[in-house]
């Protein structure tokens, strides 16, 4: 995963004999992987922006069914043939292309230090070369020992290019004076510089999401040059390959106007007017500011439905209804009457008759009160 891409960069050192070129090289074999995937993920964002008034729509027609909603999406989804993981993917294809680069070049440089120092120690007498032991100076990473880029660094203590050190940052050489600090500064200011043209670019397309605020623009524009002050802290070999890199987004960028909002019926034209028919549709509404405030009232919708949920007393069952029986009422047998017929006594536990029980019990009761002498009431 890292001697392929060090071993091209050794490759394009070998017949430029320059750290620089060889760096410009590449990233333009980089920019040339990832621009496919940059230009998919343009093109999926569009397409979920030109959706944007229909889903505003779904979200408030179901904003406290979330599984319809959900349904209702996909559907959106699956009529349009839009796929809402293709503006996403290729951002995150392209994380390790930045990992496996960053590593690449710091390990051109690479000296033990700290803890690492005792292995390199041992192995350099192992080898019987106490000489070195001292300081051994730069062992390049991921390089094969007989290539032209290893061979160049190794056991050195600079990468000396265009009369720059690569191997030092801006941070390191301002504790020497701000005179020799001041070249690796100037790097760091262009890339700054270049990082708000590529933003600028990017803003002056028009809105970038439909769901993003004016406020939230700004941060998207100004973060990258923000980003550029942290690179004080990195090589210089590193400050070079992102300025040649952003050159690059530059004209990526360039195509990226031409192609997708080069006429009215352009993608981008369509979704920029879906941006502004879904604000629109929002300040009908009554809801301001961004995808954050968007969120937060998603978020709040289904915290207050939770909550009345919860507080609404549940309706009692058939079988919580049924009055309870305290168990320490003792029942007492109370003699019916003998010219009535006897109650069903399931109330109290016992069972039901049956039907010709009933009569039975009838029958007796209407012959025991013909056989049975009147009496004469007490006053």
């Amino acid at each position: 995963m890292f001697e392929i891409p060090a071993a091209l960069l050794s490759w394009f050192y070998g017949f430029t004999t320059s750290y620089i070129l060889a760096i410009a090289l590449i990233a333009v074999v980089v920019m040339a992987i990832t621009t496919p995937l940059t230009l998919k993920s343009t093109k999926g964002m569009l397409e979920m922006q030109r959706l944007a008034p229909e889903m505003r729509k779904l979200q408030n027609e179901y904003r406290n069914d979330r599984t319809k909603l959900n349904e209702e999406m996909m559907k959106l989804y699956q009529e349009h043939k839009v796929n809402p993981m293709a503006s996403c993917l290729p951002l995150v294809a392209q994380m390790p292309v930045f990992i496996i680069m960053f590593r690449v070049l710091r390990g051109l440089t690479y000296a033990p230090r700290g803890s690492a120092r005792p292995v390199a120690d041992a192995v350099w007498a192992a080898f019987q070369r106490p000489e070195e032991v001292a300081d051994p100076g730069f062992i390049p990473r991921y390089l094969s020992f007989d290539s032209a880029l290893y061979k160049s660094l190794y056991g050195k203590h600079e990468m000396m290019s265009l009369g720059l050190d690569l191997s030092k940052s801006a941070a390191i050489e301002i504790t020497n004076g701000f005179v020799a600090a001041l070249p690796y500064v100037l790097l760091v200011v262009v890339l700054g510089a270049l990082y708000f043209v590529q933003q600028r670019m990017v803003a002056a397309r028009a809105s970038i999401s439909p769901t993003m605020s004016a406020g939230q623009q700004k941060l998207m524009q100004y973060l990258p040059v923000f980003f550029a002050v942290f690179q004080i802290f990195f090589l210089s070999a590193l400050v070079v390959y992102y300025i040649f890199q952003t050159l690059l987004r530059i004209a990526q960028q360039a195509y990226i106007t031409r192609a997708f909002y080069g006429h009215d019926e352009s993608l981008g034209r369509q979704a920029q007017r879906a941006g502004e028919a879904a604000r629109e549709e929002a300040k009908k509404n009554g809801e301001t500011g961004g995808m954050f405030s968007q969120a937060k009232r998603d978020l709040g919708a289904s915290s207050g439905s939770t909550s009345k949920k919860s507080s609404t007393p549940s309706k009692p069952s058939k079988k919580d209804a049924t009055p309870a029986v305290s168990k320490d009422v003792t029942s007492k047998r109370v003699t019916p009457p003998k010219n009535r017929p006897t109650p069903s006594a399931n109330a109290k536990g016992r069972p039901t008759p049956t039907r010709q029980q009933a009569e039975a019990d009838k029958a007796k009761a209407a012959k025991a009160a013909k056989s049975t002498k009147p009496t004469k009431k007490s006053n």
